[in-house]
């Protein structure tokens, strides 16, 4: 039987890429104190952390166990399920098909994908969808809002019923279904983050460059910054990647599956939703040393592997007011631009720009920060304590930066794979 005192000798032995794991006084150890109380809190039983200074990885470790019940540690290259920040993936590959002119930002959807909405008999389409953009999707801005009916990423069983097809439907079909229904508002009018969204950005990647969303991705995006294990993940835990984590829910949770070919009833993590549906929004599994490539690929756009300057400019440009406005009309001091929040540093044209993903057994963050400090925090099991929010990991380890008093010169990037 698994029992806390295992859980902390797990978190203090796991590897690391640099200084010893028992090391208690290194410069960075206030990362290693933030993640530890985080994780102990929660009972959460695997996470890991890469932290990036000047694009360098100057630390990365993990922590606890990757499979509790073969007491298999947490590296710093397990794979997890990194669900949300899929998106700013996904934003950086729409926007090198902009860049190289095989995309507007202001393209209309439905003029590429020419998609068939499914009709309830008598209906018509919502005349409002020939209006939705790119633009609007990255930025949730489409006219979609799930609190208003319901997120069809998790909505497997419904939509394959409706759709006669086996479960779980296939991204294609979730699209088709969804076609069929009226938006929420007008396309432009006003945020609201939505899944669907950015599951139409994947099939848009797709037909414009005649191949899968994650081969661009991984040809395009990955391969050129030295990313060779990140893939689309997958729902079931007979399929995990090798070196994957297990994923956890507290309590145990079991759900009805949605796949029709497997057990009724499973772990919510191992079928409860179909991580392959949700490609381009949530799908991807990633090591915290494959997010700090990423993060340190955009850290300075006048010398960037993946985009011009320029791009950049259009990826984190402000959406038209009346979007991210104070109520007195003045600019809010952050807003959701292509793919990443963004918050701005008054009179310095710098900006902090972050993104977090959430499922169940899995929660995940990506922080860019304006001094050149980046780093993601991955974990294989979330919080479902409102006292003990999973977002508290953010606060936490900005504490830790600011106890730094010296940041490491080396570059560990060499030794990660």
């Amino acid at each position: 039987m698994f029992v806390f005192a295992q859980f902390l000798a797990g978190a203090v032995a796991s590897s690391s890429l640099g200084w010893a794991a028992d090391a208690r006084d290194h410069p960075l150890a206030p990362f290693d104190r933030e993640m530890e109380a985080f994780m102990a809190a929660r009972k959460i039983p695997g996470g890991a952390l890469a932290v990036v200074k000047n694009r360098r990885l100057i630390y990365a470790r993990g922590y606890g166990w990757a499979d509790r019940d073969n007491y298999i540690l947490t590296t710093s290259s397990s794979l997890f399920r990194i669900a949300s920040l899929s998106k700013p993936i996904t934003a950086v590959a729409v926007l090198k098909l902009v860049e190289d002119g095989r995309l507007r930002l202001d393209d209309h959807v439905l003029d590429i994908l020419h998609s068939a909405p499914l009709l309830v008999p008598g209906e018509i389409p919502d005349s409002r969808l020939k209006n939705v953009t790119i633009r609007q999707l990255l930025t949730h801005t489409a006219g979609w809002d799930s609190r208003k009916g319901f997120d069809p990423m998790f909505r497997s069983a419904r939509i394959a019923g409706a759709m006669g097809v086996p479960s779980p439907p296939r991204p294609s079909e979730i699209i088709r279904y969804m076609l069929g229904r009226s938006l929420d508002f007008d396309p432009g009018a006003r945020y609201v983050y939505s899944n669907f969204g950015y599951c139409l950005l994947g099939r848009v990647i797709e037909r414009v460059t005649s191949t899968t969303y994650e081969n661009y991705v991984k040809q395009q995006i990955l391969a050129p910054i030295g990313i060779t294990r990140m893939r689309i993940g997958a729902s079931l835990k007979t399929k995990n990647a090798d070196g994957e984590v297990c994923y956890y829910t507290s309590g145990n949770r079991t759900v009805p599956s949605v796949f029709s070919n497997s057990p009724d009833i499973v772990p919510f993590p191992d079928g409860g939703f179909c991580l392959e549906a949700m490609d381009a929004h949530g799908g991807w599994i990633a090591s915290v040393a494959d997010l700090a490539r990423f993060a340190a690929a955009l850290d300075d756009p006048q010398d960037s592997p993946l985009l011009k300057p320029e791009t950049f400019r259009m990826m984190y440009s402000r959406p038209d007011p009346p979007l991210w406005q104070n109520p007195d009309g003045s600019p809010a001091d952050y807003y959701y631009a292509c793919g990443w929040l963004v918050r701005p540093i008054a009179g310095t044209g710098k900006a902090h720009y972050w993104h977090n993903g959430s499922l169940p057994g899995t929660y995940a963050l990506l922080v860019r920060r304006a001094d050149a400090v980046s780093w993601a925090a991955l974990f294989n099991q979330r919080s479902d304590d409102r006292k003990l929010p999973s977002a508290a990991i953010d606060p936490a380890l900005h504490r830790a930066a600011g106890k730094v008093s010296e940041w490491p010169s080396g570059n560990l990037f060499r030794n990660s794979r």
